[in-house]
């Protein structure tokens, strides 16, 4: 398949493609990072901070799905191997072990900002692509990021 089959220009998608990709790896890493907070949180705050890193860990694992389905739908491979992601991505790995809960939060927080603007960056890519189904999807990410981004901050006290 290739884009002109959903009346995209094969031209105009690459970037959108490109993009895609750098975000689908910038997710793996931070899913892979809210999976270790999930699972390394203690302290007073462990109730509360466990089980809304797993509603995150989730969140961000059915948007990786999303956005290699994406990239398919548009004709290309998505990135599939833990050495592109780590090699692409811009989000960088922590250990989660002793971490203070707080210091996690704030990390997720650094995370949801770059990934929030990276999607920013591709909503105008899709734009000038004409690609109106990946940028409902980059938004619908983004809006969710920015919720949280706000939920966390205030939990933290830096709303």
């Amino acid at each position: 398949m290739n884009a002109k089959e959903i009346s995209l220009e094969e031209k105009a998608v690459k970037p959108v493609v490109d993009h895609l990709n750098d975000l689908l790896a910038n997710y793996h890493i931070h899913y892979q990072k809210l999976r270790g907070c999930h699972w390394n949180v203690k302290g007073q705050s462990f109730f509360t901070l466990h089980v809304k890193f797993e509603e995150l860990y989730t969140a961000a694992l059915t948007t990786i799905d999303e956005l290699a389905e994406r990239i398919l739908t548009l004709g290309k491979p998505p990135y599939s191997t833990f050495k592109d992601y780590i090699g692409t991505s811009t989000l960088k790995e922590i250990q989660t072990i002793g971490l203070k809960d707080t210091d996690m939060v704030k990390a997720i927080i650094e995370d949801m900002a770059t990934l929030i603007e990276m999607e920013r960056e591709l909503l105008e890519i899709t734009d000038k692509a004409g690609d109106d189904g990946t940028n409902d999807m980059v938004n619908r990410f983004m809006q969710f990021k920015e919720k949280n981004t706000w939920m966390l901050r205030s939990f933290v006290n830096e709303d």
